[in-house]
C-alpha cells in the first residue's frame, strides 16, 4: 500500500515545524545579545566618564597599580595617540557612519559571537560619539574623555576598549571563516558549508 495520504489532505513532515520554531526563537536571542552588549558597553563607558569628570580635574594622574596602571584624565580632540586633533568633525562623521552601518547589518546576524562583537562595536562607537556631540567645546566638535593609562601606550577609555575587543573578535571569526550569518566558509578544495537561514534553523557557529 502507498504511504501517500488518500483523504485529500496534503502530506506533512513532522520535522519541518520544530525546525522553523527553533529558527524563530533563535533570531530574537541574537538580537538580545547584540542589544545587551551594546547597552552594556555604552552605559559602562558613560558612567566611568561621569565618575572621572566629577571626581578628577583635567590633567590629574592617580596611581592604581603602579607602574602598570594609572587614571590620567585628559580630553582628546583627535583619535588614538592624538592623531587628527584639528579635524574632530571627521571622527564625528566616521563614528556616526559606523553606527548606521552596524544597525543595517544586524538583520543578517546568525552567530552569537558576531552578535557580541557588533554589540561591543556599536556601544563603543556610540560612547565616543556622545562625547563628540555633547561635550565641550561645541556640538560635533566635543573632546573625548580618556583616563586609562598603561606604560608606553595611548591613554584610552572604556569605549575604546569595547571597539578594540570587537575588532579582535571579528578578526578571529574572519580567520576561522565564520560569516556574519553564521555560515562557515571553507578553503578551496573543500565542500562549501551551507549558509544558515531561518528555514534551516541553524544557529550558526557560537
Amino acid at each position: 500500500m502507498s504511504d501517500e495520504q488518500t483523504d485529500g489532505t496534503e502530506p506533512t513532515n513532522s520535522s519541518v515545524e520544530p525546525v522553523r520554531i527553533k529558527a524563530h526563537t533563535w533570531r530574537p536571542a541574537l538580537l538580545w545579545v547584540f542589544a545587551g552588549f551594546a547597552a552594556f558597553a555604552y552605559a559602562f563607558d558613560q558612567l566611568t566618564k561621569l565618575w572621572v569628570t566629577s571626581t578628577m580635574v583635567e590633567g590629574e594622574r592617580i596611581p592604581v597599580l603602579p607602574p602598570l596602571l594609572h587614571w590620567y584624565y585628559i580630553r582628546n580632540s583627535g583619535a588614538a595617540f592624538s592623531i587628527g586633533e584639528n579635524v574632530t568633525w571627521v571622527f564625528t562623521i566616521v563614528m556616526a557612519a559606523v553606527s548606521v552601518v552596524i544597525l543595517f547589518q544586524v538583520r543578517r546576524l546568525g552567530s552569537v559571537w558576531w552578535s557580541l562583537a557588533l554589540g561591543l562595536l556599536l556601544g563603543g562607537a556610540l560612547g565616543n560619539l556622545t562625547d563628540r556631540l555633547f561635550r565641550e567645546p561645541s556640538f560635533a566638535l566635543g573632546h573625548v574623555v580618556d583616563f586609562i593609562q598603561l606604560p608606553n601606550f595611548a591613554i584610552f577609555n572604556i569605549a575604546d576598549s569595547a571597539v578594540v575587543s570587537s575588532v579582535v573578535i571579528i578578526c578571529l571569526l574572519t580567520l576561522r571563516g565564520i560569516g556574519l550569518d553564521g555560515s562557515r566558509h571553507h578553503s578551496a578544495g573543500s565542500a562549501p558549508a551551507k549558509a544558515a537561514t531561518p528555514e534551516d534553523g541553524d544557529p550558526g557557529d557560537v
